[in-house]
């Protein structure tokens, strides 16, 4: 992967020498995994539940969202979705669905990083 990537998906909360530790140093796999995460369909789902005032729709996309943000090292991410999902299951809907502007820049600058 080249330095002004891994630049890149610092600046953005990436944790890049993590995540690639656990593809066990395969930066190759790492950088596929990235490119899959961005046509993952859980953040378009938070959106849409949250939308729709839809709490255990919005809850299991966070969720998995988390999840998958933890396994890519996402560490800014994974914080506000970790904070978010708490939230949904402490029943706190409003105090969640409040989350989305920061959750919605850092995903923004997550993709951009990936992009480039």
């Amino acid at each position: 992967m080249e330095a002004e990537k891994k630049q890149r998906l610092a600046e953005a909360g990436v944790d890049v020498a993590d995540a690639v530790s656990r593809f066990m140093g395969n930066e190759n796999m790492f950088e596929k995994f990235l490119g899959k995460f961005t046509l993952d369909k859980n953040f378009p789902a938070l959106e849409s539940a949250i939308e729709a005032g839809d709490s255990e729709a919005a809850l299991a996309a966070s969720h998995t969202l988390k999840g998958v943000c933890g396994n890519l090292s996402m560490q800014d991410l994974f914080a506000l979705l970790t904070d978010q999902v708490r939230l949904f299951r402490e029943g706190d809907f409003d105090g969640a669905k409040n989350m989305m502007g920061e959750i919605r820049e850092k995903y923004k600058k997550v993709i951009d990083a990936i992009n480039g």
